[in-house]
């Protein structure tokens, strides 16, 4: 498989080193033939009235920033770059520079007075309040994929596909279901003696390893202290994984959500292979404690004195997955169904994922009211098992875009250096992100499609102008002169008609939107319930209004039951239960 991040030397602009981030990337102009009498006229505005340069400046009109001059440029006829406003971008700040050099589009560090084309935040959708534009997160994205709302949004799609669903380990979210965890293990132990389980516990909101441990029995869970405060979800720990150089790893890959309506989403055709540091055996009671050997986070496995740092992609501690691949490959194994299982667990995820999602989105963006578009960079963390079937481990709305490692060049003294691997996978992830949310490519395809339609008419003058003296409307040309091929593929929609029958809870959360009455809100009232009701035909003889409002009325003491934290993650289910409860 060809690398995808894999950028040729004639990507790099001539004069890249000598343009500080921010800086238009255009050559510099002559003065142009009026410059001279511009200057006159200047001159004789001083003379006559005060109004030249000076006292402009003292009105505070004096030289123009670069962001004027910017408008002025484009307003000047040159083709206008996409500006991006980096001031929140935060780890993945120096991906993004590479990316916006690769592109020569226009970088704004420290905020832009006027609106940008693209904001790119670290954290949350949040991070910046916007109006327009576009943004690089989603409104409730960081709160879907916590470990125990992505638990209870998986397990929602168990219940009702449980066989297309099976990617995801068994789990309970503790300390709620705990009662339920126990019950369930001892009657498993029961009807299967053989069976010898590992649990892993995975704090909510957790990152980096934190606070991960395993255990054999329930009765390992540690109850008191933090798990009040903080909940957790507990799966079934996968024992046999597929080993390479007899360690254990875990593939980072990059999935970008392009719109929630209609549903876009790609997959980077290569990812990150992150390896333990210790020979991998399995769980044992005496080697359940072994970070190294059963957890392949890397902030993890960093601090491991085994962890290998290598400028080759093919070897060290963290990989390409390609080289992977590439090695399965050799061994006789089908990687094209690797990547085919790979390809339908993330959709299906998104799937799972999109109901809720919708119902932040229109909280926070409601239909008809001014707010940016919204796309994000996500990291689906999957294991391969033994027989090559992926199982998701997490999803990461923020997934790290590091291109570097602190490297440790004397007791205590660390150093950043640069990731050959990152860098090669995670700035193409972004460039090429970049590329298909371009917001100029719109307008160029519609002055495209215009100049097709009078070609006939200008045919002969476009082709007397001769190389470089007509207009090329060639967008992947134009605009993108030495940059690969995109290292994004589309999976949906264009493999819609396999999945589109999964997606039963997202129209169950387009009901719930649309009959919510007031926008902007995430509560169903009486009134909205009562239409939902009604215009879906649910009420008959045997089920009158008054029973509706009845429902309404157990519906809401069930909702204000459940936890505050949880609350949200409830709000489409709850919706579910009431349109099928009258049946």
């Amino acid at each position: 498989m060809e690398p995808a991040g894999a950028t040729p030397p004639s990507c790099a602009p001539a004069r890249e080193a000598e343009e500080p981030p921010g800086c238009p990337a255009l050559p510099a102009e002559r003065p142009r033939d009026g410059q001279h009498a511009r200057n006159e006229r200047e001159q004789a505005a001083e003379r006559s009235g005060g109004h030249g340069p000076a006292e402009r400046a003292a009105r505070g009109g004096g030289r123009r920033g670069p962001e004027e001059r910017g408008e002025r440029a484009e307003r000047a006829g040159r083709r206008p770059r996409v500006t991006v406003d980096s001031s929140k971008a935060k780890t993945s700040l120096e991906a993004l520079k590479i990316s916006l050099r690769q592109l020569r589009w226009r970088e704004f560090p420290f905020g832009r007075r006027l609106p940008c084309d693209i904001y790119w935040h670290g954290v949350s959708f949040h991070d910046n309040y916007i109006f327009s534009g576009q943004v690089n997160k989603f409104p409730g994205m960081t709160e879907m994929v916590r470990k125990v709302t992505l638990s209870r949004a998986v397990r929602t799609m168990q219940d009702l596909f449980p066989v297309e669903y099976n990617f995801y380990p068994r789990s309970w979210i503790l300390p709620e279901e705990f009662p339920l965890f126990v019950d369930e293990v001892r009657m498993m132990k029961e009807s299967d003696p053989s069976w010898k389980p590992t649990f892993i516990v995975k704090p909510d909101g957790g990152c980096q390893g934190d606070g991960i441990y395993l255990i054999k029995d329930p009765s390992d869970v540690r109850l008191a202290g933090s798990l009040q405060s903080r909940p957790a979800v507990v799966q079934e720990y996968i024992c046999k994984p597929l080993l390479v150089d007899k360690l254990k790893f875990d593939i980072r890959l990059y999935v970008l959500l392009k719109s929630l309506e209609p549903l876009e989403i790609y997959i980077a055709k290569d990812g990150l292979s992150r390896f333990c540091t210790e020979p991998y055996q399995e769980p044992t009671l005496k080697n359940l404690h072994q970070v190294f050997m059963h957890l392949t986070n890397y902030s993890l496995n960093i601090h491991s004195g085994n962890f290998i740092h290598s400028d080759n992609v093919n070897t060290g501690s963290k990989r390409t997955f390609s080289s992977i691949l590439c090695r399965l490959s050799d061994r006789g194994a089908d990687v094209k169904k690797v990547w085919s299982d790979i390809i339908s667990l993330v959709i299906k995820t998104i799937i799972a994922l999109t109901p809720e999602l919708k119902v932040y989105y229109q909280s926070d963006i409601p239909a008809g009211k001014p707010g940016p578009t919204c796309f994000q960079i996500l990291g689906f963390d999957i294991l391969l098992m033994k027989n090559l079937k992926p199982m998701l481990l997490e999803v990461n709305a923020n997934p790290s875009m590091r291109i570097e490692h602190e490297q440790e060049l004397s007791p205590g003294v660390f150093e950043n250096v640069p990731s050959p691997v990152d860098e090669e996978v995670k700035v193409a992830v972004i460039r090429d992100t970049l590329r298909l949310v371009d917001p100029q490519k719109k307008k160029r395809k519609d002055i495209q499609s215009q100049t097709s339609e009078h070609v006939s008419e200008t045919k002969e003058d476009l082709l007397g102008a001769g190389p470089g003296g007509g207009v090329d409307y060639d967008t992947s040309k134009s605009t993108e002169p030495g940059l690969p091929s995109l290292c994004l593929k589309q999976v949906f929609p264009k493999y819609a008609k396999q999945f589109n029958y999964l997606r039963l809870v997202d129209r169950v959360a387009a009901l719930f939107i649309r009959f919510l009455g007031v926008k902007g809100t995430t509560k169903l009232g009486p009134t909205g319930f009562r239409t939902f009701i009604r215009n879906c035909k649910l009420s008959n003889s045997s089920f009158s209004m008054a029973s509706v409002d009845i429902l309404y009325i157990d519906i809401t003491r069930r909702w204000n039951s459940v936890g505050i934290d949880h609350r949200e993650s409830e709000t489409v289910k709850i919706s579910a239960q009431s349109m099928t409860s009258p049946s």
